[in-house]
């Protein structure tokens, strides 16, 4: 049990023994997630960082907090699949799109929807956690195909990162389920 319960109704109830199944993994926590230290975003952009949450290669699939700490462009993209975003803090919105998210705002960007992700000036960064599931197709500016970015490219580029920021390569071997 992480902390002692005090008045809580629940307090005598006995926690699972043997909770996982045997080839079960332990789920990944980790606090603070949506910290300042910039050692964990990794560049996606010139002005655009990702500190990854979760990683499964295995259906192309992960979970991050998109950071920028001032105006910032993510390139023109489309998902095959479907995206869940919760902005945390700061102000963003696609330029295809007429809504601007600010803190509290959660989207869902249906499978095949292309757009160009901007961060606007704000007192607070902007900071989103995103769930994406499936490649990043990179558009050009008539919309069409220039390219793709998958899972196997994202765990490259943060190792890559996370190596040369001295938190070792291997970190972002435990996020992998």
């Amino acid at each position: 049990m992480p902390e002692a319960p005090k008045s809580e109704f629940w307090k005598n109830l006995k926690p699972i023994e043997n909770s996982l199944k045997p080839d079960a993994l332990p789920e990944v926590y980790i606090p603070n997630v949506a910290t300042d230290d910039d050692r964990y975003y990794v560049p996606f952009t010139d002005t655009v960082g990702s500190r990854p949450l979760w990683i499964n290669v295995k259906d192309n699939t992960w979970s991050d907090i998109l950071r920028s700490k001032e105006a910032g462009l993510v390139n023109r993209h489309y998902h095959p699949h479907e995206v869940f975003a919760y902005t945390i803090s700061g102000k963003w919105g696609y330029l295809e799109r007429p809504w601007t998210a600010t803190a509290g705002d959660f989207v869902y960007e249906s499978p095949g929807e292309g757009h160009t992700l901007v961060a606007y000036e704000h007192e607070d960064p902007m900071k989103t956690l995103f769930i994406v599931k499936g490649p990043l197709i990179w558009l050009d500016e008539n919309g069409d195909t220039a390219g793709f970015f998958d899972v196997h490219d994202y765990i490259d580029m943060c190792r890559k990162h996370y190596d040369k920021v001295g938190l070792g390569a291997d970190y972002i071997d435990g996020l992998f389920r």
